[in-house]
């Protein structure tokens, strides 16, 4: 049986392992069995690899998308501008490659809405699945900045400081965070949600539930949002197809 799997803390609601299950049911595919390995550190990594010799493949999510790269024998050129990885291949030798599939469901899930009408975009959050944001944006030609909670770059702002004013410098919202994520769905990134306007763009990368009370709290003023389901079936399609190779 070959084997695949998604590691991370916590996975209870992840989406990977029911994809993967209806992938393998639709396609009659009966050799192939994708598995749920919930880690609480990322030190018990190679403990995973040891214990599945049959292992081929594997998803990265929170909170392991950067604390993986030490443990690979190499990475994707594009994974190393990044910053992140989401995706491990395992070849026949046992060397484990790392990739970013992040940055491929991004593109092409937001590609369509863009219409080259954003100057500036605001990443809501710092960790991996930020970074992959960020690439993708910067190569749309779109200046990126960041808010987080203990600013450290020139680039960085605090969510103290967005406000009324200057929420209209950032047309683009992109949240990255699990704010919002199932359970929890009645949190929410700190904004001034009340100062958005059918000018603004709201992404939310979570996609449990459907429409996030970010989400909600942007189409009440107006603004186009969507969520980020679409980008996470494209990158694990794009997984699949480095798996298969």
């Amino acid at each position: 049986m070959r084997l695949f799997g998604l590691i991370g803390h916590p996975l209870t609601h992840s989406f990977s392992a029911g994809y993967f299950a209806n992938k393998f049911n639709d396609l009659k595919i009966t050799d192939c069995e994708y598995r749920n390995f919930d880690i609480p550190d990322i030190q018990l990594f190679n403990d995973i690899i040891e214990a599945h010799p049959e292992l081929e493949g594997l998803n990265v999510t929170i909170p392991y998308k950067e604390s993986i790269i030490p443990f690979l024998d190499s990475i994707d050129q594009e994974a190393k501008l990044i910053g992140a990885v989401n995706c491990v291949c395992i070849d026949a030798e046992g060397n484990k490659i790392g990739y970013n599939t992040d940055a491929y469901g991004f593109y092409h899930s937001i590609k369509p809405f863009l219409e080259n009408k954003y100057e500036r975009a605001l990443i809501l959050g710092t960790g991996g699945a930020s970074k992959a944001v960020a690439y993708v944006l910067k190569k749309l030609g779109i200046r990126v900045f960041f808010a987080s909670r203990n600013p450290t770059e020139s680039y960085h702002i605090s969510y103290k400081e967005i406000n009324a004013e200057n929420i209209m410098m950032f047309p683009l919202i992109v949240n990255t965070t699990p704010l919002g994520t199932f359970p929890n769905v009645e949190a929410f990134p700190e904004l001034p949600y009340e100062s958005l306007t059918s000018d603004h763009f709201l992404y939310d990368l979570t996609y449990n539930p459907e429409e996030s009370e970010f989400l909600k709290r942007g189409k009440i003023q107006g603004a186009l949002t969507a969520n980020g389901k679409l980008m996470l079936q494209l990158q694990a399609e794009r997984s699949w197809q480095l798996w298969m190779r």
